[in-house]
């Protein structure tokens, strides 16, 4: 990425919903060594607007133009979950190439599953992993290099491994400590707070007990969803890091 006219200080991470992303996300924060901005993309197509850091975006170019702004004073991690399509993102090949966009999957089944369970109303496209690969192939254009890629199974069976290969493949510090946190409910969950209620008891990368490929396998609706996104977890997983 050393060719990108432009290098700016911000980690993104782009998840499907229900992917384990707020765990990461939380270990983050526990790092102490960036702001953490909280999902600002679904946030302001979802609400119509979102808080960013200490500004408020109404649009997807108010987020960018506030990442840009904090990013110009302290490192920034953002994370973000794709139930919705982020057309300005993806016109932004200067953000897409100067900025280190990083991916966590998780199967479709199983997402798939918990997502249901949150949003019985769920449609196929907001199961979000064909959006989060053309997010992947944009910024692959743009940069001229594959992201890097986790696997949350990896993060919840091996955890320190998985961290630590993810921060030395974006040249971060690996910080153990940030491993293990204190449970309880972020007060930048709160407008979302029922999609973060497993994340808020736990207090470390911990794996819930789960029936997921069952429940969609027997629901004709959920198994067309979960053949319609497999292809794109499956492309993912293949350019995905191997701790």
């Amino acid at each position: 990425m050393g060719h990108t006219p432009e290098q700016i200080p911000v980690l993104a991470l782009w998840s499907a919903p229900r992917s384990r992303s707020t765990a990461f996300a939380r270990m983050m924060t526990e790092r102490g060594d960036r702001v953490v901005v909280h999902e600002p993309f679904s946030q302001v197509v979802d609400f119509g607007e979102a808080e960013v850091a200490d500004r408020v975006a109404h649009n997807e170019q108010d987020v960018l133009a506030a990442l840009r702004a904090i990013a110009a004073e302290k490192p920034v991690f953002f994370k973000d979950t794709t139930d919705f399509h982020y057309p300005t993102l993806l016109a932004d090949e200067a953000f897409l190439s100067a900025a280190t966009h990083t991916f966590i999957i998780r199967h479709p089944a199983e997402a798939i599953a918990s997502h249901h369970a949150l949003n019985p109303n769920l449609g196929r496209d907001e199961v979000g992993f064909a959006w989060l690969y053309e997010i992947f192939t944009a910024v692959q254009a743009a940069t001229g290099t594959t992201p890097v890629v986790i696997d949350s199974d990896d993060l919840l069976d091996r955890p320190a491994e998985t961290v630590r290969a993810y921060c030395s493949a974006v040249g971060i510090p690996y910080l153990p400590d940030a491993l293990s946190w204190d449970p309880g409910m972020r007060s930048e969950w709160q407008a979302t707070s029922k999609w973060h209620q497993s994340t808020s008891r736990t207090a470390g990368f911990t794996r819930g007990t789960g029936d997921g490929h069952e429940k969609v396998e027997a629901d004709p609706v959920l198994r067309a969803y979960r053949d319609h996104h497999l292809p794109y977890y499956e492309k993912l997983r293949a350019a995905g890091l191997r701790p």
